[in-house]
């Protein structure tokens, strides 16, 4: 039996089995949920890994009170205080009940201030947020727009320039950096502040405010009155520029290897073709799919950021986690460091799993 065919408008036949249309594709929706779930699923061994390796490094050194008070006490008063924290117990018994008191939200209490561990968490996690949200703005109002100017004159001087400044961007100690911003702006020009987070009174008015959040931007803007938010932005100024400048430097590699490869594909020959200027081509059409790589690597570089807000809040006595890890260290209060670097590793594992979500709905590709 021959098969059905139906006539072309040239005159032909077509068979009816090739001239159908092609089946629709399936939605991309089942995928992007599989993929979210995943995601999901991944933050419990990544932040249990975490937990533990944090665990074991601080049990290294012995209990933490033997650690902290072994120097201040005698021996009978540290056997008594280690067998009433139950640190004479097996590791494995401590280690478990350590997993559960975390999974109720207790991290214990410090031995150098008798606080809650997660009352510091609270206290001191705000201004380290608040610092890492200025360092963001300064990479990306730093790194974007110099990587795209990077990516326009290239291989010409002023890619040379900023490639060099990238380099020195994120090689150069941070801590370093800070120090010389304060002996440039602090004493040479004294126009900022050189540490804290606010004067005296601003301090005493965070303090004495109903309903503080810890982070003073907000808070100065709650307030109302001009002269404490631009106190609190002034101490802000140093810092964020430190510590942003350290991610901007990568910002501005990645936004300009992706900027030219960008202009080499063929949507944007094809503008080329129709006569639009290489600047337009580079503002308008190139750099958004150059942002692409930058929204995946976020996730990496806030682990960068609260790495080196240990050492920028220590130089400008920013008195956020950081400092106060730093403070803790000193004193080998080993309960709250381990605390501290346990929030840490968590809020890097959720900030990569909400990267990698975002990046999902820019980029489908992202999903397969």
């Amino acid at each position: 039996m021959s098969s059905l065919t139906i006539p072309a408008t040239n005159g032909t036949t077509t068979p009816a089995s090739k001239s159908a249309s092609p089946r629709p594709r399936k939605g991309s929706s089942g995928s992007f949920w599989r993929y979210l779930v995943i995601r999901f699923l991944l933050i419990i061994p990544t932040i249990f890994i975490l937990v533990t390796l944090v665990f074991i490094l601080m049990r290294t050194t012995g209990d933490p009170i033997t650690a902290a008070l072994g120097d201040r006490l005698t021996a009978d008063q540290l056997a008594e205080r280690v067998a009433a924290a139950g640190y004479d117990r097996p590791i494995v018994v401590q280690y478990f009940e350590y997993l559960g008191q975390i999974l109720t939200g207790d991290f214990g209490t410090t031995l150098s201030d008798n606080r809650p561990v997660i009352e510091v968490l609270l206290t001191y996690g705000a201004a380290t947020l608040e610092l890492a949200f200025y360092a963001l703005i300064v990479a990306f109002a730093v790194g974007i727009p110099f990587g795209m100017i990077a990516a326009y004159f290239r291989d010409k001087t002023p890619d040379a320039i900023l490639r060099v400044v990238a380099i020195l961007f994120y090689a150069t100690p941070v801590f370093f950096v800070g120090m010389l911003m304060k002996l440039v702006f602090s004493v040479w020009l004294n126009v900022l502040p050189v540490s804290g987070r606010g004067t005296t009174s601003t301090e005493l008015e965070m303090q004495l405010l109903e309903g503080k959040t810890g982070i003073y931007l907000w808070d100065a803007l709650r307030i109302g009155d001009p002269g404490i938010l631009g106190d609190v932005l002034s101490h802000a100024v140093l810092p964020g520029l430190t510590l942003g400048l350290l991610t901007a430097g990568i910002f501005l590699r990645l936004v300009r290897t992706n900027v030219i490869g960008t202009l080499s594909t063929d949507y944007v020959d094809a503008g080329r073709s129709r006569g639009v200027s290489e600047f337009r081509l580079v503002t308008k059409h190139a750099y958004r799919p150059a942002l692409i790589p930058i929204i995946t690597v976020i996730g990496l570089q806030i682990a960068l950021l609260l790495g080196g807000a240990v050492l920028t809040e220590t130089t400008f006595e920013w008195k956020g986690l950081g400092f106060q890890l730093t403070e803790y260290l000193q004193a080998r209060d080993f309960v709250a460091v381990q605390g501290i670097v346990v929030l840490l590793a968590v809020i890097v594992a959720l900030t990569n799993f909400i990267v990698d979500v975002v990046a999902a709905l820019i980029d489908p590709r992202v999903r397969y």
